[in-house]
């Protein structure tokens, strides 16, 4: 025994076998080569007659103190090797295996070898030719893992795999221990300088394109900008066109290992897909590989965990993630919702730790939705007191990162948190606001929108989006800055016509003037009268204090038409006392 495992286990294809033939490829287990050497001519010739005499190829796993730790028994052609892709290795480390094998033709390593060598991790990947009349060893071909960087990998000639000289078992002369410890410090080197560009995971990212490029460039652009904004180092990014999504990987079976032996080269622990994955999709490419593996929902949902900071908003992200897991739970996985078992029972023997996972999540999704019930009738009852003071109230909303919290904190002159980065505030606050003629109005500060939001979390936080509802007035701010704006403009309006508020007057705010040049807002004017926007349009600096004037002026006409009081002093002047400062 070794481990808890019989030592003289032999995997694979066994069937027809002599019992001789068995006794004597389990011995095997009894050979040790040294470390140094990727193979010793001893094993090399007992093994390539076992091979030669079975008609089979025969394969062993040797770990790096030269034990055999699996033996294999394939057909003529090839070895299946055991799936031990569960069993962790460090980020910075291969396996720590290599496999020694036999190829009854002599033949070079074959493409199934390298994807091999590639998926599992291996240290190298050595195959024995035999000789077809005596059953002796030829020569070895092996080859290892190139680590690797992205810049490296665009070049055109770039090479995943180095080939070592084919040599006879006898002229096999490269230290192995040395090759691997100088390859594994070349990755960790790599590691280290990704590390540089954020102190999260290291990630690849995939897109589909099935219609335009450029789209699926500029939906690129946007992922790698979440990817920054939730502390993801991104290493690389692939875009693969297709006719059609592949219904099992997305990516075809070529291309998905190219993408692994990619990410295996880069270092990378993640892999995010710019488009939302179907629970099949998900367990097929858990099948595929160890490596943690999101799409962009999962991406936006991670981010809205690391901004959310009152308890409401807390909940609301955790109540999308579980429903959106929950269908997504995958055998072997997902151990952590072990932590939702607190108080929970058993159902008996018979149910299975998937079952268990997906029961906590129900319940605890039960649990969450009572307690946000229970929330949204406190803010419908803050909404009631805030509306007998009679104050209008506006909202400010629109794409992530268009600056609504920079042009809130200008406008009230008060201190509301505000980032270079999407969804930097996640947790709306509500201002007072005092318009020109004394008028008080309350402002709204709403969360960020983009396009394919999770319908999850659309749903968990409605109750904060209803703020929207209410509202006499709606600011949409603009980042004119991004020549993307017109998309992003049409993203926000479309939500907010599927949540019901498009009928809601509003303003549309251009922000960020002092970033775009004269060409680019004359060409701005234009696109906003095709649009037939530009009579709702207000062009602003939110760092600016001195360009909203405009801005504050549009607001009280607005209004003053919302209510149809044309008088300045139409709005009652109430102590603001009872508002509430948050919510």
């Amino acid at each position: 025994m070794k481990g808890g495992r019989k030592i003289s286990q032999i995997h694979g294809n066994t069937a027809g076998l002599k019992p001789n033939q068995l006794r004597r490829i389990a011995k095997l287990y009894e050979r040790r080569i040294a470390p140094q050497q990727v193979v010793t001519p001893e094993f090399a010739r007992q093994i390539a007659e076992l091979s030669h005499e079975t008609r089979r190829q025969i394969g062993a796993l040797v770990d790096r103190k030269g034990y055999i730790e699996y033996v294999i028994v394939g057909d003529a052609h090839r070895i299946e090797l055991p799936d031990f892709r569960r069993m962790r290795t460090g980020p910075e480390r291969f396996r720590g295996l290599r496999c020694v094998h036999t190829h009854l033709r002599g033949e070079a390593l074959t493409q199934d070898d390298l994807t091999d060598l590639a998926l599992l991790r291996l240290d190298l990947m050595a195959a024995i030719g035999v000789e077809a009349q005596t059953g002796l060893p030829t020569v070895v071909h092996a080859a290892h893992l190139l680590p690797s960087t992205a810049d490296r990998l665009r070049e055109d000639n770039a090479e995943h795999f180095v080939f070592l000289e084919p040599r006879p078992p006898t002229q096999m002369n490269v230290d192995f221990l040395a090759l691997i410890a100088s390859l594994e410090e070349e990755m960790a080197r790599n590691r280290r300088a990704a590390r540089q560009a954020g102190s999260g995971d290291r990630a690849i990212l995939v897109g589909v394109a099935t219609g335009s490029l450029a789209e699926a460039e500029e939906s690129m652009t946007e992922l790698r900008e979440l990817a920054a904004s939730a502390n993801v180092a991104v290493l690389d990014c692939i875009i693969q066109r297709r006719a059609e999504i592949d219904p099992r990987t997305v990516l075809g079976r070529g291309k998905l290992q190219e993408l692994l032996v990619r990410a295996m080269q880069l270092g990378a622990d993640l892999i995010v897909f710019d488009r939302e994955l179907q629970p099949a999709q998900v367990r097929s490419l858990s099948e595929a590989t160890d490596l943690k593996v999101i799409d962009r929902a999962q991406l936006i949902l991670d981010i809205f965990a690391q901004r959310a900071q009152s308890r409401e908003g807390k909940i609301q992200v955790e109540l999308a993630q579980l429903r959106y897991r929950l269908p997504r739970l995958v055998v072997g996985q997902d151990s952590a919702f072990s932590r939702l078992a607190g108080g929970i029972g058993g159902r008996g023997p018979g149910e299975t730790k998937l079952e268990t996972d997906r029961r906590r999540v129900r319940e605890r999704i039960n649990r969450l939705e009572r307690e946000i019930e229970r929330l949204r009738e406190q803010r419908q009852e803050r909404r009631k007191r805030r509306l007998r003071n009679e104050r209008p109230l506006v909202s400010i909303v629109g794409y992530t990162n268009a600056g609504k919290s920079t042009l809130m904190g200008t406008l009230t002159a008060s201190d509301v948190h505000a980032e270079q980065r999407m969804f930097a505030t996640l947790d709306p606050t509500s201002r007072r606001l005092r318009l020109p003629h004394e008028q008080e109005v309350i402002i709204n500060d709403t969360v960020g929108f983009i396009r394919d939001l999770p319908p999850d979390l659309v749903a968990a936080f409605r109750s904060t989006l209803e703020e929207i509802q209410n509202s006499d007035l709606l600011l949409h701010v603009i980042d004119i800055a991004d020549e993307r704006w017109p998309q992003r403009f049409e993203s926000v309006e479309r939500i907010l016509r599927e949540l019901g508020y498009g009928a809601i007057p509003r303003l549309i705010v251009f922000n960020k003037i002092d970033l775009a040049d004269p060409i680019a807002l004359d060409a701005a004017r234009r696109l906003a009268q095709g649009l037939g926007i530009l009579r709702e349009a207000v062009f602003v600096s939110a760092r600016d204090a001195a360009t909203l004037d405009e801005l504050l002026e549009r607001i009280r006409a607005a209004l003053a038409r919302r209510f149809e009081l044309l008088d300045q002093h139409a709005f009652r002047e109430a102590p603001f006392s009872s508002v509430p400062r948050s919510i």
